[in-house]
C-alpha cells in the first residue's frame, strides 16, 4: 500500500459475502450526502450490489479491524463503477491505495464518473492523476450534474 495508509487497513478481492458491507457503506454516503437523492431504497440498493456489481466487477475491499471500510469495483473495460469509503476510512489515504490497486490492474487506463456537487471526489481524482474529460447536466438516474474523469500512463 501507499504511504500514510495505516498497517491496520488491507486491501483484498472482495467475496460474495461482502456485498451486503459495501452496500451499507454506499447506502450510508447517500443518506449522509444532503445533495445526494435517495434514489433507490436501502435493501434495493443491497440486491444491486449482490446481484449485479459483485457480478460484472472486480471488487476490492478495504478492510480494518475485520470490517469492509471501503471499496472500488471496477469493471472490465477499466471503468471504475464505484469508489466508496467509510467515514472513519476517509483522510487515511484509503481511497488513494485502491486507486493505486486498480492503476495496477489496468495499467492502460482508467474512467470514472463523479458528480459535480461532490468537491472532494474532484479535487481527489485530480491528485490521483485523473484529468476531467466532458460533462453532462444530469444524463444519469440522479438527475445531477457529473464529470467523466480518466486516468491514462504517462
Amino acid at each position: 500500500m501507499r504511504e500514510g495508509v495505516r498497517s491496520d487497513v488491507t486491501l483484498r478481492p472482495a467475496r460474495a459475502e461482502d456485498a451486503a458491507a459495501c452496500a451499507a457503506v454506499f447506502n450510508d454516503w447517500v443518506d449522509a450526502t444532503d445533495w445526494m437523492p435517495r434514489v433507490h431504497p436501502p435493501d434495493d440498493v443491497e440486491r444491486h450490489y449482490r446481484e449485479h456489481v459483485f457480478e460484472v466487477c472486480e471488487v476490492t475491499v478495504a478492510e480494518s479491524g475485520g470490517a469492509v471500510a471501503g471499496f472500488l469495483a471496477l469493471d472490465g473495460e477499466g471503468f471504475v463503477a464505484g469508489l466508496y469509503l467509510a467515514p472513519e476510512a476517509r483522510g487515511r489515504r484509503v481511497g488513494a491505495a485502491l486507486v493505486a490497486a486498480a492503476k495496477a490492474r489496468r495499467p492502460e487506463g482508467l474512467t470514472l464518473w463523479t458528480f459535480v456537487a461532490n468537491e472532494g471526489a474532484r479535487r481527489f481524482y485530480a491528485r490521483e492523476g485523473f484529468v476531467e474529460v466532458s460533462r453532462t447536466e444530469g444524463d444519469n438516474e440522479e438527475g445531477l450534474p457529473d464529470v467523466l474523469f480518466a486516468w491514462k500512463p504517462a
